[in-house]
């Protein structure tokens, strides 16, 4: 048996997005695949179809020469795949032996739990990883998250893994923690466990992987024995030759910055992030899995403390203590997840568009003024064009597109004079995209300054004036003009120091 895992001719789509386009990617026992590309290549989407999270649309998946259909993450379990992921998921309140065995307990023939023998096999498991087990009584939450990743790998080994997926396992664990990490790969690979590395760290898949996979768009544009390709041609292939279209834009932009960020620091997030950004200017903001960049705007909109730093705007020194002292000095922030952070789903959408304003709407003894609220949200319901059949229907029997014009009419409606926008059209069909990008152009053409933060490249080049690119909490790139193209843009996203083009504010 060459593959312990294979996967023929994927194919995802979600509502008329093509995730994965025929992907093929097979796993020998005893090796590091690594799998790489920029956000959403597809990566993720493979991986949740491999660990039976989502079911392919069409395509084969062979697993131990058979073909297998993963219907649930517990099938997944029971067949001997499992994922640890980024960010542990574990239960904090209970020890971390039962952590281990959750689903798997050893019991006494009279059915109850025989703490001794999982004991027993958990220290078994925890020395010949190398590791100690002075912690198995403790609380899950009292473990570091390098251990919780640790205590993880152990239970994928009382199921009897023979494929292990890690999803940017080191984005959060301290240099010893990854060594520890990279030590245990080594130990499982010699055992014959099969390992799927995810990762943006380029110098770690150069480290620990015998293949590497790329993928851009859904597709697999090139797989390789790690040592017959190197950093330049990885880059190449995650960056591939995007057709930008261009926008209508006057660009001009204000002579004196409206914000300026100096040497803005929030261990272990971000470190020294120093820039400016202009009136008129759309500025944005790119970076892989961990780069800081959404710490970096909670921090400027007081969702975040920083430690240190400057935050200079609109002329005067600031240091918000929180969003609502944001918004009144003229901030507006579109959150990355709006319908958990930028809406209220079941109520309407007048209200959601008057909700920054209810102060000013209101009269006498808090009591909104009720023709006030209508005014207010038929405006922006026409400016922006959002297709709803009344103001008093609720956001969310909305489209994706027309719920993420409602967020953006709610922050408007304050007139700001920055605009936060964090990923403003993740998840939306093409053609509300194509109006947002448009909203977008147009405000800044008003003389707003908006900070774009997005995953997607090819809407980073079409909207910004200027790009910053961020790796790992700290700025590595600033481009512009020619120099503002995806290669340089994803080279400084996978950590390859380059000479920054036009400086903090040029």
């Amino acid at each position: 048996m060459e593959y312990i895992l294979e996967c023929r001719g994927i194919f995802k789509s979600f509502g008329g997005v093509q995730a994965l386009k025929g992907v093929d990617f097979t796993l020998k026992p005893g090796e590091v695949h690594a799998l790489v590309g920029e956000n959403g290549a597809g990566k993720s989407t493979l991986i949740k179809i491999i660990s039976g999270s989502l079911l392919p649309d069409r395509g084969d998946i062979f697993y131990m020469g058979q073909p297998v259909r993963i219907d649930s993450p517990r099938k997944a379990q029971d067949m001997g795949i499992s994922t640890v992921y980024q960010e542990p998921l574990v239960y904090g309140e209970l020890s971390v032996l039962e952590n281990i065995f959750l689903g798997r307990e050893i019991r006494t023939p009279r059915g109850n739990i025989d703490w001794k023998k999982e004991e027993e096999k958990a220290q078994s498991l925890f020395t010949s990883l190398g590791l100690p087990y002075h912690f198995l009584r403790e609380p899950m939450r009292e473990l570091s998250v390098g251990l919780q990743q640790l205590v993880l790998i152990a239970k994928a080994l009382v199921y009897e893994a023979k494929v292990i997926i890690f999803d940017e396992p080191t984005a959060i664990l301290t240099e010893h923690e990854t060594e520890r990490l990279f030590s245990i790969i080594q130990k499982l690979r010699d055992r014959g466990v099969g390992i799927i590395y995810i990762s943006h760290r380029l110098e770690e898949i150069f480290r620990i992987a015998n293949r590497v996979t790329v993928m851009r768009d859904g597709e697999v544009k090139g797989e390789f024995p790690i040592e017959a390709v190197d950093r330049a041609k990885i880059v190449e292939l995650m960056a591939g030759k995007l057709l930008v279209e261009e926008i209508a834009r006057k660009r001009s932009r204000g002579e004196e910055p409206l914000l300026s960020v100096r040497g803005l620091t929030k261990k272990p997030r971000f470190f020294d992030i120093s820039f400016d950004l202009f009136p008129g200017e759309i500025l944005g903001f790119f970076g892989l899995v961990g780069s800081g960049r959404t710490d970096v705007a909670q921090s400027i909109f007081g969702l975040l403390a920083p430690e240190d730093g400057a935050i200079i705007f609109n002329g005067h020194r600031v240091r918000f203590a929180s969003p609502e002292e944001a918004m009144r000095a003229g901030i507006a922030y579109l959150p990355e997840d709006r319908k958990v952070q930028g809406l209220f789903p079941i109520q309407s959408v007048a209200y959601n568009i008057s909700v920054t304003m209810l102060r000013e709407l209101s009269r006498r003894f808090g009591i909104v003024d009720i023709q006030k609220e209508q005014g207010l949200a038929d405006r922006y319901v026409r400016e922006l064009n959002i297709k709803t059949p009344s103001l008093y229907t609720r956001v969310y029997s909305l489209s994706g597109g027309n719920q993420q014009k409602v967020v953006l009419a709610k922050w408007l409606s304050v007139t700001p004079k920055l605009l936060i926008l964090d990923e403003p059209t993740r998840g939306i069909d093409v053609a509300s995209k194509s109006e947002i990008h448009n909203l977008i152009a147009q405000l800044a053409d008003r003389g707003l300054g908006v900070m774009l933060i997005s995953s997607e490249l090819p809407e980073i080049l079409k909207m910004s004036d200027r790009v910053i690119v961020m790796h790992e909490g700290r700025i590595t790139g600033v481009f512009e003009g020619q120099e503002k193209t995806a290669e340089n843009i994803i080279r400084a996203a996978t950590g390859e120091r380059m000479v920054v083009s036009g400086g903090v504010g040029a």
